[in-house]
């Protein structure tokens, strides 16, 4: 929930900040047939979150979400789609943000504003791989990738989150933007059906898949990728400019 602890967010009255609301990101990346998920580690505490922030009271929602997906992976220009409203009383657990202000020389009590019950607004974001640069803060040990099929337990209801955003990916698949975002400008059409099976995590029929992504018209083909004989050689594709 909380992506640094600044002066104003340590004040125990939050000041600044929208009380009692905060900005969620699923940051996906797809790597080595893999769909991978941003994660913090905060320090000496050895939990694990989604990376996240609070909304200024000068501040527009999605530019809040923006401003922390930034952050968190060095990119400017990101695709990012608010997916969910996290409200439930369970999910509020004063536990963990305790224990890291703690680990970062402070001692609130309990009537801090950051251990108080917060409305989460969840955002997926889709970025390229290869050109982020994963960034922690100063009360973070380590920010990095995660795949999907194996993260660690996550404070709160960050693994839930992360479980809803995916659904939600895996509704808008075949808008073009979800690939647009996560492959390379070019590629074949077995890296597209690569990155389907993985978000469904399924095997898909080549031909079927192959002529459901042609009849949307959202493709544009290209030369052959010659890496052989020239029988073997696949069309390379892009996303047709919208």
């Amino acid at each position: 929930m909380t992506d640094k602890l600044a002066p104003k967010e340590t004040n125990p009255k939050g000041e600044g900040f929208i009380p009692h609301l905060a900005v969620d990101a699923v940051i996906f990346g797809f790597h080595d047939n893999q769909l991978k998920v941003l994660l913090m580690q905060y320090s000496k505490t050895g939990r694990y979150a989604l990376p996240g922030g609070f909304i200024q009271q000068t501040e527009n929602l999605d530019d809040a979400a923006k401003r922390v997906a930034s952050e968190r992976t060095g990119l400017t220009d990101i695709f990012l789609e608010q997916f969910y409203v996290f409200g439930d009383i369970a999910r509020h657990d004063p536990a963990p943000f305790s224990a890291f202000m703690a680990a970062n020389g402070k001692e609130p009590d309990a009537s801090h504003w950051l251990l108080q019950r917060f409305i989460s607004i969840g955002y997926f974001a889709l970025v390229d791989f290869t050109k982020v640069s994963p960034t922690p803060d100063k009360i973070f040990d380590s920010c990095d990738w995660y795949d999907l099929a194996s993260l660690p337990q996550l404070i709160q209801d960050h693994n839930a989150i992360i479980h809803k955003a995916l659904e939600t990916l895996r509704a808008k698949l075949d808008d073009k933007l979800i690939g647009f975002n996560l492959l390379p400008q070019h590629f074949t059409m077995s890296e597209l059906q690569s990155l389907y099976e993985t978000i469904l995590d399924k095997k898909l029929i080549r031909p079927a898949f192959q002529r459901k992504m042609l009849s949307l018209g959202i493709l544009d083909r290209l030369a052959k990728k010659f890496s052989g004989g020239a029988h073997k050689a696949p069309y390379v594709y892009r996303f047709a400019s919208k």
